[in-house]
């Protein structure tokens, strides 16, 4: 009865196939039919959350693929895509019924898919690696995972709350960006207000709203403004097509957030689109619009001239409309337009029965294999991980060296970013730069089209600096490692001690052996390079004793708790820690009663108990308990650093790599060469405390550190 129920409910085969044959009339149904059969039996009894028929969803992954007019081999990847991974299926079953090619594709996806991009740094870095692989190999995988993810997405509310939320992260930042760098855009808005919906359900509802107070306000001004354009287009002999619509809540969310504004005061928040036959009509009609209403100066761009990495070209253009409101507009053939909505499936989609061949179309391939070389083996996950983001996450600007030649860097970069392109070694001795002819700063953002030429000088070295400065992966990691090489004495000194304290936490001895065994299991060359990780903050000591001795480091669970912190206390009393010296777990303390108003901890070399040396009556002999504490306890650090571009930056950085919080921080002196701070940092005990304070010593930038102390008066505490 079940096997009845499931053909009942689900998306017929006939149906599927007359989608394909639409598009591609020598499409081989026998062997989607097959598939179809394939995936059904194979998934017979399985559900989904939501009740419905597990084989839904293979079904509706194949059904989004074909509105892209993909391949043959992709629409029966798509209803097979989960039965290796859930189903008693096998790869060779597979192989032997639909071929080496789809059986390899499932298996693309069934990896894809067992990887957990979003878990810890280290992790999610040698996964995107994996993930990379595997586009490389064939970006069909990669577009039937875009989507599989799609799907899952449209009927994420059937998951549970915890889960849709880990879903949507994911999503926001891996499968968004990586459809909208492949180029389809239309998927990669689609998951964004599908994963916004999840993460911020009353913003976007509050935009939506937004959206419809507006609309009965000014009229639809998407319908007049189409009329509008179309009129004008017409009265100039321009065949064209006029396609307006509101851009989404996550668009005009994303922008909100960028301006600091609010919905009123937003603008652009409707975009037009116009589709001619010919590349000479893009710029005719582009005269048209700007004769017709005022262009917004800067809001100019030409990507038919310069198209963008993954092919995408158009011409965009802001004007102003109806009642002064900004709409943006963007003009390009229709061959273009294929390209801008597909990107990548362009490449496999189909027309009449034959493979598509759109001139504009470039094969991403050639960028992700390009990528994927930049790195061989033995580099760090890390910085794999950090220019893979920077990849898929920015546009690209091109310039040129002074012979001409041409460079593609992410929109952002400077000459630091430049010189490294060109080769590691002129970026080491970099000392700087002109753009066309002019001496400008290395952090100068160059811009498209600009000619740049690198100064260098010998004896160059890479300064600490130039990691704020410097925007792509393969620049920040050729600084980071060779500031590494530099210092990796002294981060090796650092490390051992903090191993030391670290390991003597769980009374253990940081050996050779067990340092080796945490090389290991960071992937790292030896010991030497686990305590220079150590001594740079780049690793944590819990992190390396956890490596060693996962068993013996606490949960939060096990953690002491700040209502039962000291002991000697009478139960009826309650605490506070003395503001002049706030004394830290692991610190000797003694306590000064306070009628009616609970006992001030003091650390016992505190000054300002010699305030209460006559009232010995007032005095309690107080410890600590013993074992873990969270960062919670506020204490005050004095830190003097070189006044220099992007040093607090690091400070800041550097303290949050330790696991404490600022809470505040105050500048006290400012001198042309330094800065004083006063920095409130949450830590949990004396030991965080002194590896923090070990960290900012080792950092080139920090002149000074020492605690904080203010001895008070004997007066009565201000709170409990």
């Amino acid at each position: 009865m079940a096997d009845t129920d499931d053909k009942v409910a689900l998306f017929p085969a006939d149906d599927l196939v007359a989608l394909v044959r639409a598009y591609n009339p020598r499409t081989n149904e026998t062997l989607i039919r097959a598939a179809y059969e394939f995936g059904r039996a194979m998934h017979d009894g399985q559900f989904r959350h939501s009740g419905e028929p597990y084989f839904s969803h293979p079904i509706d992954v194949a059904r989004i693929l074909a509105e892209q007019h993909l391949d043959d081999a992709s629409i029966i990847t798509a209803l097979l895509h989960d039965t290796i991974e859930d189903t008693k299926a096998s790869f060779d079953g597979v192989a032997e019924q639909f071929g080496e090619e789809v059986a390899g594709l499932v298996d693309g996806v069934t990896k894809l898919t067992n990887l957990q991009l979003s878990s810890t740094e280290t992790k999610q870095a040698e996964n995107f690696r994996k993930l990379f692989m595997a586009m490389s190999k064939d970006l069909r995988v990669i577009l039937v995972k875009l989507a599989d993810r799609l799907h899952n997405m449209r009927t994420i509310k059937a998951m549970r709350p915890d889960k849709q939320s880990q879903k949507a992260r994911e999503t926001m930042d891996i499968y968004a960006p990586l459809a909208g760098r492949m180029g389809m855009q239309w998927m990669r808005e689609e998951l964004e207000d599908l994963a916004f919906k999840v993460l911020n359900s009353e913003g976007r509802a509050s935009i939506i709203r937004r959206f419809i107070t507006l609309q009965k306000e000014t009229g639809d001004v998407i319908e007049r403004t189409t009329g509008d354009m179309e009129t004008e287009l017409a009265a100039a002999g321009i065949g064209a097509r006029v396609m307006g619509r509101a851009k989404k809540p996550y668009s005009i969310w994303r922008k909100m957030q960028e301006k600091d504004q609010g919905f009123s005061r937003l603008s652009d928040i409707y975009g037009f689109r116009i589709i001619t036959e010919s590349e000479q009509d893009c710029y005719r009609v582009l005269g048209v619009i700007h004769q017709r209403w005022r262009a917004v100066p800067g809001r100019f761009k030409d990507y038919i001239s310069q198209p963008k990495s993954n092919g995408y070209r158009s011409i965009h253009t802001t004007v102003s409309g109806r009642n002064g409101r900004r709409v943006e507009v963007q003009i390009r053939t229709q061959q273009m337009h294929d390209v801008a909505e597909s990107g990548v499936a362009a490449h496999w989609s189909y027309k009449d029965g034959v493979r598509g061949e759109n001139p504009f179309a470039v094969d991403p391939v050639k960028w992700i294999s390009g990528l994927s070389e930049q790195f061989d083996a033995e580099e760090d996950h890390e910085d794999f991980l950090e220019a893979v983001k920077l990849e898929m996450y920015s546009d690209q600007v091109f310039c040129f060296t002074p012979k001409g030649e041409v460079v593609k860097l992410p929109r952002g970069a400077t000459p630091i970013d430049f010189a490294y392109a060109i080769h590691t070694r002129i970026g080491h001795a970099c000392v700087g730069a002109k753009i066309d002819h002019r001496r400008v700063p290395l952090w100068t953002r160059i811009k498209n089209g600009q000619s740049v030429e690198i100064i260098t000088a010998e004896g160059q070295m890479p300064q600490a600096t130039w990691l704020d400065i410097a925007t792509t992966g393969k620049a920040r990691t050729a600084i980071r490692r060779a500031l590494r090489e530099m210092d990796r004495e002294r981060y090796v000194k650092l490390g051992a001690q903090l191993a030391v304290a670290a390991f003597e936490q769980v009374n253990k001895k940081p050996t050779d052996k067990a340092l080796g065994v945490a090389a290991k299991h960071f992937r790292l060359k030896d010991k030497d390079e686990v305590l220079a990780r150590l001594g740079s903050a780049e690793l944590a000591g819990t992190e390396v004793v956890q490596a060693v001795y996962p068993e013996l480091v606490p949960d939060e669970s096990e953690m002491v708790t700040s209502e039962r912190a000291v002991i000697g206390l009478a139960a009826d009393q309650s605490f506070q820690r003395a503001k002049c010296c706030q004394p830290l777990p692991g610190e000797r303390i003694v306590g000064i009663t306070y009628r009616g108003q609970g006992v001030v901890v003091h650390s016992i070399d505190c000054d300002s108990l010699s305030n209460y040396e006559d009232q010995p009556d007032r005095w309690l002999d107080l410890h600590w308990h013993s074992g873990k504490y969270k960062p919670i306890f506020d204490v005050k650090v004095w830190v003097t650093i070189g006044n220099d571009a992007g040093v607090l930056g690091r400070i800041c950085t550097l303290i949050g790599e330790n696991k404490a919080n600022i809470s505040d921080l105050e500048f006290v002196d400012r001198k042309p060469d330094f800065y004083r701070l006063l920095v409130s940092v949450e830590l949990a005990d004396a030991e965080h405390l002194h590896k923090l304070m070990l960290a900012l010593e080792a950092e080139n930038d920090v002149a000074e550190v020492s605690r904080y102390r203010n001895p008070e008066p004997a007066r009565a505490p201000s709170g409990p």
